[in-house]
């Protein structure tokens, strides 16, 4: 009887809790729709990342490891996107169908309220971000084992667009399948990407199996939900979606697996809160010994940290390179400033493609 007491309390107490966060909830949205007037008349954007990672930040902080990190991250995401949505549902464009790898980093960004488009390719989402149609795209840029996306990066010299934030999500592959024997699979659908992430388990396993490459994960699991005898290298959420068995977990041969996804505007969004930030520049040098060598002295010289050089062929003359810079910094820091002219007047081409809060973490 007693113990029955005391469960009815802690319930009731609970209950209490559950109550005045619903009421701390409907304060905040009362807030946001203030400020959305305020945002309108200074003609500020409607999502502001740097801010919501400060919020983020300080709250994690404030936690001190009690409640799991991961699940404050994903409760206050959506209190961001409910939030946002008071203002003006955003219209976020990624490389679909639905279900792939960008639409998951999508969604882990900007939540469950924004409005997904899914686009065919990485272009188009460019293009419209260009005419307006969308306000953000979310596009890969580079995967831990397989390297740089290429066409990501050759379209952020084509286009004037500004990275305006990013994300680590972490990959992993599952063999999904309408079949639930692995001895039955005589047809394996996958994206290019996937089948070099899973080269081993594909040996081991599938060796035998005829390999259909597709233009997304979410397609190759489409694909598998029609047919029999076949299966899909794709993720979980793609499995839910299709209504596929998952054969086999984690089947990608590293399991430190992630990929680097960017939010690209139209516009950039200045840098103004006090957290970590990150900037990416392109610059061309002149065939030259020792060109590259004082391209990069200044990050050296203001002791500015630089996390990422990557090269890229102009192909506009053989053996002639673009370089890729990520350093930790944002543009209005004086140092910064004072290192990128230096930069610029060594560069035969520059481009500053966004100052962006560093992402933290893998999500």
């Amino acid at each position: 009887m007693k113990k029955f007491s005391q469960f009815k309390r802690i319930r009731k107490e609970i209950d209490q809790i559950d109550k005045n966060i619903l009421k701390l909830l409907h304060k905040r949205i009362n807030l946001v729709q203030e400020l959305k007037s305020l945002k309108i008349s200074s003609n500020i954007s409607v999502y502001q990342p740097s801010r919501e990672k400060e919020i983020l930040n300080s709250i994690i902080k404030l936690n001190k490891n009690i409640f799991p990190e991961k699940s404050l991250y994903n409760i206050f995401t959506e209190i961001f996107s409910a939030s946002r949505k008071i203002q003006s549902k955003l219209k976020i464009g990624y490389l679909g169908p639905q279900a792939t790898f960008t639409h998951l980093a999508a969604l882990k960004i900007f939540g469950s309220e924004s409005l997904y488009i899914p686009f065919t390719t990485i272009r188009d989402i460019f293009i419209e971000v260009e005419t307006e149609y969308i306000d953000f795209g979310v596009v890969p840029i580079e995967n831990s084992n397989e390297g740089v996306v290429g066409y990501t990066m050759d379209l952020l010299i084509e286009f004037n667009h500004s990275i305006v934030d990013e994300i680590y999500l972490e990959i992993a592959h599952h063999l999904v399948s309408t079949e639930k024997d692995l001895n039955r699979i005589k047809f394996l659908y996958a994206h290019p990407q996937s089948i070099a992430q899973c080269r081993i388990f594909i040996e081991n396993n599938l060796s035998k199996v005829k390999i259909i490459e597709t233009t997304s994960t979410s397609e190759a699991a489409k694909t598998v939900s029609k047919k029999k005898n076949s299966a899909a290298l794709a993720s979980k959420l793609a499995a839910q979606i299709y209504n596929l068995n998952i054969i086999a977990e984690n089947v990608q041969d590293n399991i430190n697996n992630y990929t680097r996804f960017l939010v690209i505007s139209k516009s950039p969004l200045l840098p103004e809160k006090n957290i970590e930030y990150k900037t990416s520049i392109v610059c061309g040098i002149k065939d030259r010994p020792g060109a590259l060598f004082e391209l990069i002295k200044p990050f050296n010289d203001y002791k500015i940290n630089m996390t990422k050089i990557e090269s890229r062929p102009t192909k506009k003359k053989a053996w002639e390179y673009m370089f890729f810079i990520d350093f930790s910094g944002k543009i209005t820091n004086k140092k910064v400033k004072k290192a990128l002219a230096e930069i610029e007047k060594n560069s035969t081409y520059f481009k500053i493609l966004g100052s962006y809060p560093a992402a933290k973490g893998v999500k």
